[in-house]
């Protein structure tokens, strides 16, 4: 697919598009995960609960319809923590992503659910703490990598914008490192991907020794090491978390990466630099 320059306001496609699972790189775990190519229609609330109960172990939870939660009058974040109903919005890609999210990270869901209802109890809807705001980075916006002591190096070069090296320079690193998208907003808006879509970077460390389990168990594998993590609040505060990382850059993820591609410097923008009077 050819980029199209960063929209003012990002609008999904109207209607249902079953092919973009089979010609964009960006959904090809989806599509090995779920027959989305094979959907003649957006998948309901029943589907969609179907392949939840498939994929976890959240056997009484389920999607229900957005109108059920209108209708109680719940905070959605509260509804979800004690009803153990997610609702959805129908025919919206949006929601879809997140329910297949849900599918795939359901204890990390979980967990972010668990803290959101913390911190609205602690704080009230109308304060959104520092936590939440974290939260929600994560939630829409997150690409979880897994690295090994000997690939930090790359997480560095990604916090530093050292982009041609970490992306151009790497290329075959990037065929062993398996990225995976966590957040449902940067799906929804890889229907119709511009330049300008980016991610918010969440580094997972791991071992030499657990690399195998990652290469065989790959999602319940980092969901469950992300989902330790944030039971420990202050990993979300961490400043080296949820650093920015121009999507359409990951090696394989998008055509025409040559190194003219690389240096779009209003995409694959350069660090800000420090200064003693401040950020310049």
């Amino acid at each position: 697919m050819t980029p199209t320059e960063k929209p003012g306001r990002f609008l999904a496609p109207p209607q249902w598009q079953s092919d973009i699972f089979l010609t964009n790189p960006l959904f090809n775990d989806l599509a090995l995960h779920f027959p989305l190519a094979d959907c003649p229609q957006f998948p309901d609330c029943r589907l969609l609960t179907q392949w939840l109960h498939q994929h976890t172990g959240l056997t009484d939870w389920c999607f229900v319809d957005q109108s059920l939660l209108e209708q109680d009058g719940r905070y959605y974040e509260d509804f979800i923590f004690d009803t153990r109903q997610i609702p959805l919005r129908a025919n919206n890609w949006h929601d879809l992503f997140g329910a297949l999210i849900w599918c795939l990270f359901p204890k990390s869901k979980q967990q972010i659910n668990a803290l959101h209802r913390s911190e609205l109890q602690a704080h009230g809807q109308k304060v959104r703490s520092q936590l939440r705001h974290k939260l929600t980075l994560l939630d829409e916006c997150g690409l979880v990598l897994c690295l090994t002591p000997e690939q930090a190096e790359l997480a560095q070069w990604l916090r530093q914008h050292q982009w041609q090296k970490a992306f151009y320079q790497q290329q075959e690193l990037w065929t062993q490192l398996q990225p995976l998208i966590f957040g449902h907003a940067n799906y929804e808006m890889a229907t119709r991907p511009f330049i300008g879509l980016t991610a918010k970077l969440w580094v997972l460390d791991i071992t030499a020794e657990q690399l195998q389990r990652f290469d065989t168990e790959r999602y319940s594998f980092v969901d469950e090491l992300l989902a330790k993590q944030l039971a420990n609040p202050d990993q979300l505060l961490n400043h080296q978390q949820l650093s920015p990382l121009p999507l359409l850059g990951v090696p394989g993820w998008f055509a025409g990466q040559d190194l003219a591609f690389y240096q779009n410097t209003s995409y694959f923008r350069p660090k800000r630099q420090q200064t003693e009077q401040g950020v310049s």
